[in-house]
């Protein structure tokens, strides 16, 4: 069963931004790395929200981790934006550090897919002392063109559907090639876990269309240089998954980050895109792996009283 609470705080611009916070499950014979475990932020993508991690975050409570799953601005629970220019990286990163701010959390791990991934390099460009550990979910400082003119193909069109089944098929046949062979179950998890039922009995995606403006108004030719921002990772457990059919992250720009930012590991997903669910086994026990070795590290505790 899952157990969190529905916490919220504000955004500097006077946003409600909405969390999942999954405390960590007291078990019997639990021992002191399971009661110092610490904070785990876990950050979604573009179109995604807290539900993206309702696989992974009761996982990783069950093992004593604090796991917070925030909501960005526009999305889920969360608050529309007043001015979609602020949908931007930057903006995120922002946003999540008022959240480390509210709740006086002193140090963390966190767990970032696509957007996600860009926000934690932010964060550890801004307060390295803070970040402990890092997994960076099928993305990278260099986009492949042809993953984001993608992305700008699918972000912000505002479909709905009238079932369940009719929403889950609708993602079979946008994704599909990111996840060829699931079945209907498949899709229908992912599909509840993107979208939302609305008050007029309509399923739709659970963001604000206009987080796809300040996508569609980029050049996606003059990407900005974020590989300073991959290096500020560098000094703490750090691991790089990847989708074996991914359009987004390259072989060569993983690698390019290996060599980059000597120590950090690395695992390729077989038969996955962009992005993976963080719900494989593989991926879960690397997850886990890292989180572990983070656990009896620091002897000052992760959140001030």
């Amino acid at each position: 069963m899952t157990h969190y609470e529905d916490r919220y705080w504000s955004s500097a611009d006077g946003l409600k931004l909405h969390y999942r916070d999954y405390a960590p499950v007291t078990r019997e014979g639990a021992g002191d790395a399971d009661e110092a475990a610490g904070v785990v932020l876990c950050l979604h993508g573009l179109s995604r929200n807290a539900r993206d991690f309702d696989g992974l975050a009761p996982h990783l409570a069950a093992r004593g981790w604090n796991v917070l799953c925030p909501d960005l601005r526009g999305r889920g629970e969360s608050d529309y934006a007043k001015d979609a220019a602020s949908y931007t990286p930057q903006q995120y990163v922002e946003d999540i550090l008022g959240l480390i701010r509210a709740e006086g959390i002193q140090s963390f791990s966190v767990i970032g897919t696509s957007l996600g991934g860009l926000i934690a390099m932010g964060l550890a460009q801004v307060v390295p002392e803070r970040v402990r550990a890092a997994v960076i979910n099928d993305v990278g400082p260099w986009l492949e063109p042809e993953g984001m003119e993608r992305i700008r193909d699918y972000v912000g069109q505002g479909r709905s559907y009238p079932t369940w089944v009719h929403a889950a098929r609708g993602l079979e046949s946008a994704q599909g090639d990111a996840h060829p062979g699931q079945p209907l179950d498949f899709w229908i998890r992912k599909a509840k876990r993107l979208m939302t039922l609305t008050s007029n009995g309509r399923i739709v995606f659970d963001y604000d269309m206009k987080i796809a403006e300040p996508i569609l108004a980029a050049d996606m030719a003059d990407q900005p240089d974020l590989w300073p921002f991959w290096e500020a990772m560098a000094g703490r457990p750090l691991l790089v998954l990847r989708g074996e059919l991914s359009d987004l992250l390259s072989l060569k720009t993983l690698a390019q980050m290996l060599e980059r930012v000597p120590g950090a590991e690395a695992l390729t997903l077989a038969g996955v895109g962009h992005a993976p669910t963080l719900d494989e086994p593989e991926a879960v026990a690397a997850i886990e792996a890292l989180l572990a070795r983070t656990a009896a590290v620091s002897a000052t505790p992760e959140r001030t009283a």
